[in-house]
């Protein structure tokens, strides 16, 4: 699944006083410079507030999947979908002395690497653990114009896909809540049918997600090549969930080249529930 990752773009407005100029006597040449009064100076632009750990977010899907910005936080206590659970500063200053933009390739993928890292330490779980569930974690960087005016956090947000283009309202706390049920990751259908839908466990559903299987290399293998490989844990895996080890299926759900490049370097067993 590509990454859910990271809001509305904010504007600041740089505001400058004004004074009304005086008419010249009749007898004076008006003078081509002018030293501005205190009054007249600019002043400094507005880097916007800086987002804190345990501010809550009622974030809707398309707000997740942004980069740029930062949404106002509402109550905990209210109705949210998305916790901030790290707060960073970008590294934007290069070696050869120049200053990275705030949307480039390499400070998203600052936040987008720390903000993974930390998210299993949030949930209290292992990140092979986290496969298995439908948290993500998501990450907010100032909008150029705040950058510029000296902006240089990154955010982290936990958000939970509960369904296709939907997120799950979160409890009040949700540090380590990544054994939860409502976080597991189940399915409609058997993957590779057209029915198939991941959602939560917590929703109606008729396939669970009981085991990951690494898929080594730099590219992505053939199909063959990856099922050859998954169908002996998958298999497994499934004896494990199976009331009888005699008699149980599975099925196996190997990464599609988005997926890959996204990062997601296994493949993923199925069970009926």
């Amino acid at each position: 699944m590509r990454r859910l990752a990271a809001l509305a773009a904010l504007v600041v407005a740089l505001g400058a006083c004004t004074s009304t100029p005086t008419e010249p006597a009749a007898d004076q040449t008006p003078s081509a410079t002018s030293t501005p009064s205190p009054t007249e100076s600019t002043p400094p632009p507005d880097p916007g507030p800086t987002p804190r750990v345990g501010e809550c977010h009622l974030l809707s899907f398309g707000q997740a999947v942004s980069v740029v910005g930062r949404t106002e936080p509402v109550r905990c206590r209210r109705k949210h979908t998305a916790e901030t659970y790290f707060v960073g500063r970008l590294k934007l200053a290069t070696k050869a002395g120049h200053v990275r933009r705030v949307d480039s390739r390499a400070a998203q993928e600052q936040a987008r690497s720390t903000c993974a890292a930390r998210l299993p330490r949030h949930l209290g779980r292992t990140p092979q653990e986290l496969r298995l569930t439908m948290a993500r974690s998501v990450w907010f960087t100032p909008s150029p114009k705040h950058a510029e005016a000296g902006a240089d956090w990154f955010r982290c947000d936990l958000v939970v896909v509960a369904g296709p283009r939907r997120l799950l309202v979160l409890p009040r706390v949700t540090k380590g809540l990544g054994g939860a049920p409502a976080l597991a990751m189940c399915a409609t259908a058997a993957p590779g049918t057209r029915a198939f839908k991941r959602v939560g466990c917590g929703a109606t559903h008729a396939w669970k997600a009981v085991s990951t299987v690494d898929i080594p290399g730099r590219k992505l293998p053939s199909k063959q090549a990856v099922a050859d490989r998954m169908d002996g844990p998958c298999g497994d895996a499934a004896r494990a969930n199976a009331s009888d080890p005699l008699d149980f299926t599975w099925s196996q759900e190997s990464p599609t080249p988005e997926q890959w490049d996204a990062g997601q370097r296994y493949g993923i067993c199925w069970v009926p529930a």
